[in-house]
């Protein structure tokens, strides 16, 4: 009683907070990028999230809450479009929507089958936003007993499973873990401040890289650069048909598959890092052992659109679960959205046990705020399926320079400095290369993210332990081994257990064929040697700076075995093994364009920026790319040159930012926004 006497005060709070109506006008803003970022594929939370990261520092708390929860809540609604109209995965998430989807499309039955997805995301939804509230109240008192060694766990096992469950190959999900980790270790050390892969003849390292870049960088660029060299249209096709209120009476009809899926959507989004890469094909695989009926799946059964879709949108209240009681991201969103709180109002408000001590209002108007975005994204998805539908006809190289344009100006407010662009492209170069590869993305972010607590908790669990030891060794093991952490360690080995058993019927980047064995080889040589690099980086640094080098040189050795054991199977493996999966050999036939002249023009971006900065870099690109690679008229050209420019222009005077300067602004003093 105790506990619900001081939750329903914060209820309170939290529906006076999320109620007022600029909260309500954020929270609608936020569905509507979502719509529009989730519409694309592979354009995900993920990509969204990074875009709004660069404005969430100093906003008002519930305001960017709003605005962050609207757009992660649509994103797995809104990429059914993409999943139903264009038979492509509109994220990880959706893969499973794919299989009878499509065909459902296809027979004429889009609307069918839309209107059955969006009442199963929105059932899904509102059932992880309802688990979140029970399972907050009872957990609360358990969370605050959590200190150094348990949140270490924790981290140790959500590190666990995402290296694990990342793919077919569970090295390479470890070792895919392990690198996004010593990405995030590079710059100075949390103790020493010694530096780490960064000297002062590069000081953009010194501070390491940003979220918004990495997250952008593996994630939206090489989708970009993948439908960019198909050029044509997402979809050929545009008419949904008919049957919306079929497709709700079909959900009536599953009501209970949807409840079930629900039920697995929040428990896998509660495992740390799982999320979206497995949780749609364990309820389509439910959906299919529970049908009396299994003929016509993967040919247009409704069942297997409300199945996935249940899961898809019930993830992200259990998703939240680990991400607002320990600050361990729940999925690559969650890991953004951790970034994103700390920078809300004066910085105070920090993910975890602290903010349901101290902060368990605004805990509880993020749950709402998932439930309300639900029903709101649910309803414009219905408004606006006839004009989605219509706009993934339009071709891809007409809207592929706008989103990079967004995705540059993005990445540039994170420090400000034309090396943001550099490591956008940089990081984005090996996005394309470990989704070409099969190498888990997700997997690469989530280590990058908890990096830094990672260390932390290590750091400081050493010297508190020590400390202990030194009073007692009972004293000292009590500390180190509590019963929370050896249950933790327990449920962390069964997992690793379990996860190895079944890490070879989860596909990370969907269903890639193997391909030859030299272009695996050669980019797993390359990982190999940068994790080298770092191992030696890390281990010359000096004994007064030692807490700096242990962490680094701990991952980079794991990392080495598993490049190590990686080269062992390739050389022993047949080119048919999934080891040498290679999406280049299964989409060749349909590319039009290859992938280096693609690049091409967005180097060709950077090093214009680079001379005369970014406005007068992009005005040219957006013209000549129109003119060339389109093969657009010079009149519509440069109407759309000027509209991107005025577009982003508008933007950027709203925001109060500014853009990257180039070495002629060094010698002509010129006005904004050519400054």
């Amino acid at each position: 009683m105790d506990v619900i006497a001081m939750a329903l005060p914060a209820l309170n709070d939290a529906f006076a907070m999320i109620l007022q109506p600029h909260v309500v006008g954020y929270l609608v803003l936020g569905v509507v990028m979502g719509l529009c970022i989730g519409v694309f594929p592979g354009l995900g939370g993920i990509a969204g999230l990074s875009l709004l990261l660069p404005f969430m520092f100093g906003m008002e708390p519930v305001s960017g809450l709003a605005l962050m929860i609207g757009m992660v809540a649509v994103v797995p609604t809104s990429d059914t479009f993409a999943s139903v109209l264009m038979g492509i995965p509109g994220s990880s998430a959706s893969q499973a929507t794919v299989l009878d989807g499509f065909p459902m499309a296809k027979k004429g039955q889009a609307a069918r089958a839309l209107s059955a997805a969006f009442a199963s995301s929105l059932f899904g939804g509102l059932f992880g936003a309802a688990f979140l509230t029970v399972f907050i109240l009872a957990a609360r008192p358990i969370v605050l007993l959590f200190q150094t060694p348990e949140l270490l766990m924790i981290t140790i096992f959500g590190l666990s499973m995402v290296g694990i469950l990342a793919g077919r190959v569970a090295i390479k999900g470890i070792v895919a873990a392990c690198v996004g980790i010593l990405v995030g270790t590079i710059g100075e050390g949390a103790s020493s401040g010694a530096l780490r892969m960064s000297t002062y003849n590069l000081p953009y390292l010194v501070d390491g890289l940003k979220l918004v870049i990495v997250g952008l960088g593996v994630f939206a660029i090489p989708e970009i650069i993948a439908l960019l060299r198909q050029d044509k249209a997402i979809s050929d096709r545009a008419n949904l048909g008919g049957g919306w209120l079929v497709g709700v009476k079909d959900w009536w009809a599953n009501r209970w598959l949807s409840m079930r899926c629900s039920l697995i959507g929040v428990i896998v989004g509660v495992i740390p890092g799982l999320g979206g890469s497995v949780v749609d094909w364990i309820a389509y695989g439910h959906t299919v052992q529970t049908a009396k009926d299994k003929t016509q799946f993967g040919s247009g059964d409704v069942r297997g659109v409300i199945g996935p879709e249940s899961s898809n949108n019930a993830k992200e209240g259990g998703g939240l679960v680990p991400t607002l009681l320990f600050g361990i991201p729940g999925s690559g969103s969650m890991a953004i959205f951790i970034s994103a709180v700390a920078l809300l109002g004066t910085g105070s408000i920090e993910v975890g046990p602290s903010m349901l001590k101290n902060n368990l209002d605004f805990t509880y108007a993020i749950v709402w705020l998932l439930a309300s975005a639900n029903v709101v994204g649910t309803l414009i998805c219905i408004a606006a399926s006839g004009g989605i539908a219509r706009l993934t006809n339009i071709r891809f190289a007409l809207l592929a320079p706008f989103l990079f344009m967004i995705i540059a100006f993005a990445a540039f407010q994170s420090r400000q400095e034309i090396w943001d662009l550099v490591a956008l492209f940089g990081i984005g170069l090996l996005g394309i290369f470990m989704r070409r590869f099969d190498w888990s993305r997700p997997a690469f972010l989530i280590g990058f993210v908890l990096s830094a607590p990672a260390e932390r908790y290590t750091n400081q669990a050493y010297q508190i332990g020590a400390s202990r030891f030194r009073r007692g060794f009972e004293e000292g093991l009590e500390y180190v081994f509590s019963p929370i952490v050896i249950i933790l360690i327990v449920i962390t080995l069964i997992s690793v257990v379990v996860g190895l058993r079944q890490a070879k019927t989860i596909q990370a980047e969907g269903d890639v064929a193997s391909g030859s064995k030299r272009a695996p080889l050669v980019f797993l040589l390359i990982l190999s040697a940068y994790v080298g690099l770092t191992y030696w980086n890390a281990a010359i640094i000096p004994d007064f700076a030692r807490m700096d080098r242990v962490f680094p040189v701990f991952v980079a050795t794991i990392a080495l075995i598993g490049c190590a054991l990686l080269l062992v199977q390739m050389m022993r493996s047949p080119e048919t093994s999934a080891i040498f999966a290679d999406r280049e050999a299964q989409e060749a036939s349909s590319n039009t364009h290859a992938l280096w002249p693609t690049l091409a023009w967005f180097a060709a971006l950077l090093i214009a920026s680079a001379l005369v900065g970014f406005i007068f870099a992009l005005a040219v690109f957006l013209l000549l790319f129109i003119r060339i690679r389109a093969g657009k008229s010079w009149a519509y050209a440069a109407t759309y040159a000027a509209g991107g420019i005025t577009f982003i222009c508008a933007m950027a005077w709203t925001l109060n930012r500014d853009f990257p300067p180039g070495l002629l602004q060094n010698y002509v003093d010129l006005p904004w926004p050519l400054t």
